[in-house]
């Protein structure tokens, strides 16, 4: 026999040791880390143990990501070595309003015998014809799914009609009675029905489950465990639009709750270090980082995960980790977690002199607390400092402090972003950025997290040494070859130089975006080179109107929509054209995904010169600018000002920024423009602004669509605007249940002049319709629990002919299926905005004008 040759050296692995950590909840026993066992077999022996006393709801409450899920997991393997007790498990968050209800019942029928069922339906449908009885009867001979089709036949028979909803509790309660029975009739079958996700859900959602728990599932037999975090369901959380009676319900549904207390510190360390060894990083995580993830984390399970999870992308993926350490990934991580707004200052464009909003903070802060001295004083080290900074917003120091301290205090607040008040009183972040730029190589990481890695083009760099205990471990690792180079630390297996794109936390860069091709001249600057179609290629994205559906949700069935407003779809789509002015896009690209995602045409000019111009050959629907350009902390500003003052711009300008404080926004404010460092804000903005310019001027063919319409100007767009002051002569009707929770707001269009009519039921709108001129209807969408009482409404007034003006909808939660309600309508649109409100009632006092 021939000698077996000798086998090839084992290849390369092709990824490394490092990996990310699920978030799936605990099912079993044995993976339970932090002690959640010992509650489950106790829960369950009294769940067991209380079976004579059903029905009723118990809540697991804790907040997010503290394993109200695992615990509840948990309780279900307990049950399932109880005799005769069986378990059902149906997760909120799957469905959405009425179909919560009825997805609900099924799957509490779903669980039952199938004779149980069939006497079920026979006793449902005895009184119905012969024919729905046949058919029930062949749904039961269909095989497999003879289970499905029976409860499919039992819910068409139990909520065909109102009189069968009163009488469906009843059936259920027959049906469970008779299957809770067995041979000895001790002990009772009990059915445990588990409800995750509800604190996920909308307000529709929770209702519909609540209704089907308290009112249809009531019975004896069986027991509910609802998983969710009561204050998210409270008044002040997702049932804030609740009226008193609905919360009296919401009170009735559960009869006791178990609150999950946070895990001990040791059981929380265990936990963290077994999460660093499955993700392939506990050698980098030592003692003082463990008890850093602990506190910072509040002991919360989920965010451990999730902050392991962005150590190990971060150090796999982020080539600015390189010549830093675990430490500077982990608490630059929590600011980017628990502190988003400052996290988007300290890596973009903050607006500051030196664009260090780090040292800008820490500044104010000592300054601060200079200006609040009392007693014998701060030191001449300290008054140097504060002048020092004081100058740099055209302040003086006081002498004497005192109460003017607090003044100027109060005046260079307003010069700054409008966190830093809010954050400077915050132990937690004070001592997390003093943590962080105590590091002797602080000034060298907030500059790379501002600038991203050097390029490969450059010197290759020396990996820091404390990340050097994982490769220790890692067999096969070369010893000095993954020291020098230039990619990220964990790199596998980093062979290649890389290119080093991006700061910490970023995206990978994408390529610089194209301009659009618009009808801007060809000599007019372009800063990207021009493709050879539209959008690059790729399909253009359809436009976000009111009055069309929306890409990618199904159509609303029924015939057209009838009554004296709009029908959708009716007229031509114009082109939406946005001038965008900043000189640092790439830090802003969520700018061009919203306004693309509203199918806008963008044009990009990165500085005011080119800004002037492109308008002086067109002008577009929507300016949007930066306010800081280079060392130029109000170029924007400046540029719109000429702009106005020269006659080449008097349309609606927003200012996108990520520095916002108020001496911004009232200077934005004077200028008749809008500010935001957000960008749900920034398409709301765009989408009144898009809303106005697809009204179109001189369609005389059709009356009805008038008076839907914000603006009719028929003037060139160059003369049109959005933003106006004063709302004298505007009469505004404001439908809500509760009308407390919009006093504040019709209280602000009070102040500019306008008339409000607040009405809490909707025989006063009527009655209040019937003798008033009204020019803006604004209404709720959720009352009295009915999740559609605004769009029922609306609908009534438009098919009736009592109101065919303006409309909008001021609620809590926006979701497309609103969105498309609310055009079916013909309505301005749904928003939980008061500022989109304001511009609303701006818009339709100018038309009146």
């Amino acid at each position: 026999m021939a000698a077996p040759s000798a086998l090839p050296p084992p290849a390369t692995p092709q990824h490394g040791p490092f990996a990310l950590l699920n978030d799936e909840p605990v099912a079993e026993p044995g993976a339970d880390l932090l002690g959640a066992g010992a509650a489950a077999r106790q829960l369950a022996g009294l769940l067991v143990a209380s079976r004579d006393s059903t029905p009723f709801t118990l809540a697991v409450d804790a907040g997010w990501g503290m394993g109200k899920s695992s615990l509840m997991r948990l309780v279900d393997a307990e049950l399932a070595q109880a005799p005769e007790v069986h378990t059902v498990w149906y997760n909120a968050w799957t469905s959405t309003g009425a179909d919560a209800l009825e997805g609900l019942i099924k799957s509490v029928l779903m669980r039952f015998d199938r004779r149980v069922l069939r006497r079920g339906l026979a006793r449902v449908t005895e009184q119905r014809a012969l024919l729905r009885a046949v058919r029930a009867l062949s749904t039961v001979a269909a095989g497999p799914l003879g289970v499905a089709g029976l409860v499919d036949e039992l819910w068409k028979s139990l909520s065909v009609n109102s009189q069968a909803r009163n009488e469906m509790r009843t059936a259920i309660g027959d049906l469970v009675k008779e299957w809770s029975e067995t041979a000895e009739f001790r002990p009772r079958r009990l059915l445990v029905v588990f409800i995750d996700d509800l604190d996920r859900c909308s307000e529709e959602t929770v209702l519909a489950v609540c209704e089907a728990v308290k009112v249809y599932l009531d019975v004896p037999g069986l027991a509910f465990v609802v998983g969710c975090d009561r204050s998210a369901l409270g008044p002040n959380g997702l049932l804030h639009d609740l009226s008193p009676a609905g919360s009296a319900f919401m009170e009735k549904i559960f009869q006791t709750s178990y609150r999950i207390p946070a895990a001990d510190n040791y059981g929380v360390k265990d936990y963290i270090r077994w999460c660093a060894r499955t993700a392939g990083v506990a050698p980098l995580l030592d003692d003082a980082l463990v008890e850093l993830l602990a506190q910072r984390s509040d002991r919360n399970p989920r965010r451990i995960k999730r902050l392991v999870n962005g150590f190990v992308l971060e150090a796999t993926l982020n080539p600015v980790w390189r010549d830093f350490g675990p430490g500077a990934v982990i608490r630059t991580l929590l600011i980017q977690y628990f502190y988003p707004d400052f996290y988007r200052m300290m890596t973009g464009p903050s607006g500051t002199i030196d664009g260090d909003v780090v040292a800008e903070f820490r500044a104010y802060r000592e300054v601060r607390r200079t200006l609040l001295t009392a007693g014998a004083g701060p030191g001449e080290d300290e008054l140097r400092a504060a002048r020092d900074f004081l100058a740099r917003y055209d302040l003086l120091l006081p002498d004497p402090l005192g109460a003017s301290g607090e003044a100027v205090l109060a005046v260079l607040e307003r010069q700054l972003p409008n966190e830093f008040p809010g954050l400077v009183v915050n132990p937690a972040f004070t001592s997390l950025v003093d943590e962080l730029t105590g590091r002797q190589d602080a000034d060298r990481l907030l500059l790379r997290l501002r600038e991203g890695p050097p390029g490969s083009d450059g010197e290759p760099t020396r990996m820091s040494r404390e990340w050097a205990p994982v490769w220790q471990g890692v067999q096969g690792a070369r010893v000095d070859g993954y020291t020098t180079g230039f990619g990220p630390p964990l790199a596998w297996p980093g062979d290649g130089p890389y290119p080093g794109q991006g700061g910490m936390g970023a995206s990978p860069q994408p390529a610089p975006y194209p301009a659009q091709q618009t009808p801007y001249p060809a000599q007019q600057p372009a800063p990207y080179p021009e493709p050879p179609t539209p959008y690059g290629g790729y399909p253009q994205p359809t436009p976000y109107l009111p009055g069309q559906q929306q890409a990618g949700y199904p159509a609303q069935a029924g015939p057209p929509v009838p009554g004296p407003y709009p029908a959708p779809g009716r007229y031509p789509v114009p082109a939406f054209d946005v001038l965008w002015v900043d000189d640092q896009p790439d830090r802003k690209g969520v700018v061009r995904e919203v306004l693309e995602a509203l199918g806008a045409q963008v044009n990009h000019v990165p500085k005011s010169a080119a800004a002037v111009q492109a308008l002086r050959h067109r002008t577009p629907d929507l300016l949007i600018s930066d306010i800081s350009r280079g060392s130029d902390h109000s170029a924007g500003f400046e540029m719109v000002e000429r702009l106005k003052a020269d006659g080449n711009y008097d349309g609606p300008v927003v200012f996108f920024t990520i520095r916002r404080s108020t001496d911004r926004e009232e200077r934005a404010a004077a200028l008749g423009a809008s500010l935001t460092n957000n960008a749900q804000e920034l398409r709301d903005l765009a989408l009144a602004v898009l809303r106005e310019h697809t009204a179109l001027p001189g369609d005389t063919a059709a009356p009805a669509v008038e008076a839907t319409s914000v603006v009719r100007s028929q003037a060139p767009a160059r003369q049109r605007r959005v933003v106006t002051t004063g709302l004298h002569g505007l009469s505004v009707l404001w439908v809500d249940d509760v009308v407390a929770s919009v006093r504040e707001l019709a209280m602000d269009l009070r102040r500019e002049g306008a008339t409000v009519q607040l009405a809490d039921t909707e025989r006063d709108a009527l009655d209040w319709l019937a003798a008033h001129r009204v020019d803006l209807l604004l209404s709720d969408i959720t009352r009295n629990g009915d999740g559609e009482a605004g769009f029922v409404f609306a609908k009534k007034l438009r098919d009736e002919g009592r109101y065919v003006g303006p409309l909008g909808f001021f609620a809590g939660r926006i979701n497309p299926d609103r969105e498309a309600r609310a055009r079916a309508v013909g309505a301005l649109g749904v928003t939980t905005d008061a500022v989109v409100v304001r511009r609303w009632a701006e818009q339709i006092a100018q038309e009146l004008r």
